[in-house]
């Protein structure tokens, strides 16, 4: 059977049917009991826990594991889910080998961390798959009424700590699907089975929750009018803007947008009708770049090479994530810009770069150039806040380095209104600081209502 591999040009069907399958499954298969209590077992129950110490939600990492050991997963699971009720998706996206694993003592002394991340893993989706339930709602809620913008991580994980408060809460989500960037924005192989709606069931399940889709803010609903409605606001929305490329003819067919085509990927029924081009060039050097870059492969690409303006220790993405695009056959190519998009008939053909070095501390051109043959080409240079979606209220709210400022309880410069996850000013683009912030900032909100009735 003819595999497809050799179609120029954008084209599905590259692979055989029963590949896509097998290069789609999960990157980190999940613990079985005996394998859990054996890496549970290597944890040295550090008493000043580092691990612990450079989690951005404070988990209890040593005293989850320990319950592990001791044969309580569900246990387990509850203090997880004290700090992180999405510690589910944490456990499969998060970047442990930056975080909790490489504080972790067993690195420093053995180059081998504790698989903190798939323990995590372990113990969540125990009690997930018994449908534990750790948190309810107060007999008599307080009657107070929040609107939160956005149902990704931290709006999800700010309506939860809200509803467990008693507070009424509804979401206002553009998409279609709950869940932000969980649903829409990571490599499908990171999070399978649609484990994405699976937690939003598990975190609504709290009750408290109305989520009302196809709701974008500044186009359904106004900021104004949703703190008038309601006792507070908390903005979760993410980020709506996509940087250009700044090259000639960027707007040629086949220059598209990274997390565009990710979120394509992730909602497709059928990847082998997922059109991918046979040469792809990424431009960026974070998760987002890997992620496109390893799943064209994965669709049957067969030059797939990622171009980074700056060096390997520059690149936003993790060398683990750097590895595993290597490991997938990625390119990935140091000290390049684009300059020029070469396109016939309107569309792309070659990416004509230019060579960077440092000048000081200013990245600068040499001149000298390289043209390389492409099919498709995927801008990943980052995202940038829609702040034209506050409307009116953006006079009010100040913004600092283009997105909203807030203080250290997550409160704006606008009454009633607070605000977390990637929308910030300090906003890192990680799930796990995303559900930090919307925790914290409905705590916030909750002795704010608490105080004096109002926010």
């Amino acid at each position: 059977m003819a595999t497809g591999h050799f179609k120029e040009g954008i084209a599905g069907g590259r692979l055989p049917a029963e590949t896509y399958a097998e290069n789609f499954a999960d990157l980190h298969p999940p613990f079985d009991h005996h394998e859990a209590l054996v890496e549970a077992d290597r944890c040295y129950f550090c008493y000043d826990a580092p691990c612990m110490q450079v989690c951005p939600t404070s988990i209890d990492i040593p005293l989850f594991i320990r319950q592990i050991a001791t044969g309580n997963a569900v246990g387990a699971a509850k203090t997880i889910f004290d700090q992180n009720i999405l510690g589910g998706m944490c456990a499969r996206v998060c970047p442990t080998e930056t975080l909790c694993e490489e504080a972790c003592v067993r690195e420093a002394a053995e180059g081998k961390p504790v698989q903190i991340g798939r323990l995590q893993r372990y113990a969540t989706d125990v009690a997930m798959e018994e449908r534990r339930q750790f948190y309810h709602r107060p007999e008599h809620g307080s009657g107070k009424r929040v609107a939160v913008v956005g149902a990704g991580p931290g709006g999800l994980a700010c309506a939860h700590r809200l509803a467990m408060h008693g507070h009424e809460v509804t979401i206002y989500e553009a998409r279609p699907k709950a869940g932000g960037l969980n649903e829409y924005g990571i490599a499908a192989y990171k999070s399978t089975d649609d484990f994405a709606q699976a937690e939003v069931d598990y975190v609504t399940a709290i009750g408290g929750i109305d989520i009302r889709n196809g709701m974008a803010l500044g186009r359904d609903v106004e900021l104004a009018d949703l703190a008038a409605s309601h006792d507070a606001v908390f903005l979760g929305m993410g980020l709506g803007g996509i940087n250009a490329l700044r090259a000639e003819d960027e707007d040629a067919a086949g220059v598209e947008n990274a997390v565009d085509f990710i979120s394509i990927l992730r909602q497709t029924s059928d990847l082998a009708a997922l059109p991918v081009g046979r040469r792809v060039i990424v431009i960026g050097g974070g998760m987002t770049a890997i992620d496109a870059a390893i799943q064209s492969k994965l669709l049957g690409a067969e030059e797939v090479t990622i171009c980074y303006r700056r060096g390997k220790a520059d690149m936003n993405a993790s060398l683990y994530e750097q590895d595993l695009a290597a490991a997938n056959g990625v390119i990935i190519r140091h000290w390049l810009q684009p300059r020029r998009v070469i396109a016939h008939n309107g569309r792309a053909t070659a990416l004509e770069l230019e060579y960077t070095t440092m000048d000081g501390d200013r990245l600068a051109g040499t001149g000298e150039l390289l043209t390389l043959p492409v099919d498709q080409i995927f801008k990943a240079i980052g995202q940038t806040f829609a702040a034209d979606s506050l409307n009116g209220s953006g006079k009010i709210i100040e913004l600092e380095n283009g997105r909203i400022r807030v203080d250290g309880d997550g409160r704006t410069t606008m009454a009633k209104v607070w605000a977390g996850g990637d929308c910030i000013h300090g906003g890192d683009d990680l799930t796990v600081t995303s559900v930090a912030q919307g925790r914290d900032a409905a705590e916030s909100i909750h002795r704010a209502l608490s105080a004096n009735g109002r926010a």
